[in-house]
């Protein structure tokens, strides 16, 4: 049994995240370790909010309280929100933690002992209007790349290039709009990270299976040359600098949050019997795997491996990044300063969790942007759950409780359209686990979609309604089978729907809590034993109506269409 060390990028802690968020990093990172657990591997799934930064200060100062206080609070809500919609975290850590304070500083010790950092005084932007030093991501403008009017001070979210806000052309303030930005002169600590490009290189060159948006991303920050970072900022909350003379600042969030993967294995093992140094430290029987928007990439695949190499620590680099595209909605970006989209709270008072685990893993933005739009949201789940998922549950079900009396029948001698089946089953199984281990997101949500309609397409061909007429023991040799057909939909279903799967699981006597990866061959249709007492679940999926969504509750910007 090998283990998966798998991260979902930190959601920032300032409000309530969208949807877009979930789409491009958390709930990937859910269903692949829920799959990897089904088929026996251990696994450690780590995520946390990322607490730092200028925006947050921000948020707590117009909230009118304490910057600490802020996180806690903001925390909580979003742990809540999290664990609604069924994400299976080990750990759901905070940056701002003990642990991530010390490590961080412990890194940046052996990164200045082995020479990687240096002082330098640079001209970091002020505004007059604001009366305050604007930290990179509170200055906007014009990408001198690709003339997005709205970069921000650290990076082009457009073409992903990294920025300083002196790069920008007709920079201004984000705080204010004020356009008299001028620039003073500051110390502050880079890192050089431009002394890493032959070990970035050569390393990025054995991750020869990372998917091409990763890949590109990463050899187009190489290719443009890398550059030294500022590792520092002037601002009061953070993780404090621990170097003489810059005690009154603190790190940048880029340099100190994703060291929070490693702190949150830390708190993790913290409980008995857990060791953190077995997923970070260990030999070859560990794969890290990252789950993450493109707009992150560049951070988790040149510039914190760097960190970890230069650190000279023994700690373990990223085997596979995932990256995703962006979720647009209704033809623009979702926006969590601008409000603009569905946000996760709101979905939850709207619809089930399943509901939107489904549509936003079978419409995954892998290899473009998916655009969400209502109507596209109501066709793709009432077609999916609804007609196909949970017809085939409703229907079997309905059926062996209404002639069998509740009761798993024993089967007879199976015929041509069993084995059939079994054949079937067996290529579509091979498939999906495939497509589950290269990550493809997708492809994994059209098998499983495939392995319900081949359950559907059995029923509908064997129709034991027809064959009780006059054969009995041919009724229950199709209905057993059709009921272990239902078994293994709940099974492949589980990474994607664990609530509704668990649901269809318990109402056929199966254990919720041992969800396994179902076993190829017959086997796979005889697995419930006959005599067993089942029951019929409430209507899984009620069909919804664009117009049940028309008139929806603060937090959900609604786009035409």
């Amino acid at each position: 049994m090998s283990k998966f060390l798998i991260t979902s990028a930190l959601p920032y802690v300032n409000g309530v995240k969208h949807l877009g968020n979930l789409a491009g990093s958390l709930l990937p990172a859910d269903i692949h370790a829920r799959f990897r657990r089904q088929t026996g591997h251990d696994v450690l799934f780590l995520c946390g909010t990322d607490e730092h930064g200028t925006p947050v200060e921000l948020a707590a100062h117009a909230a009118g309280v304490p910057v600490a206080d802020y996180c806690a609070r903001q925390h909580a809500v979003q742990a809540d929100i999290y664990r609604r919609f069924g994400l299976s975290f080990d750990h759901f850590s905070r940056t701002s933690g003990e642990a991530n304070r010390r490590l961080t500083q412990e890194i940046f010790r052996c990164l200045d002992a082995a020479g990687f950092i240096e002082e330098r005084t640079i001209l970091q932007a002020y505004s007059p209007t604001d009366r305050r030093f604007l930290p990179d991501r509170y200055v906007v403008g014009t990408c001198p790349y690709c003339g997005h009017p709205n970069a921000r001070g650290d990076q082009c979210e457009s073409c992903t290039a990294l920025l300083d806000p002196e790069d920008l052309r007709s920079p201004r303030s984000a705080i204010s709009g004020a356009t008299d930005v001028e620039f003073r002169a500051t110390r502050h600590l880079f890192f050089r990270l431009s002394a890493f490009d032959g070990r970035l290189r050569d390393w990025l060159a054995t991750r020869r299976d990372w998917p091409p948006l990763v890949r590109s991303i990463a050899r187009k920050w190489l290719d443009e040359g890398l550059r030294d970072r500022c590792i520092t900022r002037d601002l009061e909350w953070g993780v404090p600098v621990p170097k003489a003379g810059f005690e009154d600042k603190v790190f940048y969030v880029w340099f100190d949050a994703p060291i929070g993967y490693i702190a949150a294995a830390i708190e993790w093992s913290e409980a008995p019997s857990r060791d953190w140094r077995d997923w970070w430290q260990s030999g070859e029987d560990v794969s890290y795997v990252q789950f993450l928007a493109k707009d992150n990439v560049p951070f988790h695949a040149v510039s914190f491996p760097a960190t970890l190499l230069g650190s000279g620590l023994p700690f373990r680099l990223v085997d596979t990044i995932k990256g995703f595209n962006w979720l647009t909605f209704g033809g623009g970006k979702f926006s969590t300063s601008a409000a603009r989209g569905i946000f996760t709270d709101t979905a939850l008072a709207l619809l089930p969790a399943d509901t939107w685990r489904w549509w936003l893993a079978a419409n995954a933005p892998e290899t473009a942007d998916t655009d969400f739009t209502v109507t596209r949201f109501v066709d793709g789940v009432n077609k999916d759950l609804a007609d196909i998922f949970g017809n085939l549950v409703n229907r079997c079900l309905a059926f062996a409780n209404a002639r069998f009396d509740g009761t798993v029948p024993e089967a007879g001698d199976t015929g041509p359209l069993e084995h059939q089946l079994v054949r079937s089953l067996d290529t579509h199984l091979a498939r999906l686990r495939r497509h589950h281990e290269s990550l493809a997101l997708r492809k994994a949500a059209d098998e499983v979609r495939a392995i319900w309609r081949l359950a559907n397409a059995y029923l509908a061909e064997a129709a034991p309604w027809s064959a009780i007429r006059n054969d009995t023991g041919r009724a229950a040799t199709i209905v057993n089978t059709a009921i272990n057909l239902v078994r293994v939909s709940a099974l492949v279903a589980w990474p994607f729907i664990p609530s509704s799967a668990e649901k269809v699981l318990c109402s056929l006597g199966e254990a919720a809590d041992l969800v396994a990866w179902p076993q190829r061959g017959r086997s796979t249709l005889s697995a419930i034993p006959a005599g067993r007492r089942i029951a019929v679940p409430p209507l899984l999926f009620p069909k919804i109506a664009v117009a049940d969504l028309q008139h929806c509750p603060s937090g959900w910007n609604q786009p035409d269409g």
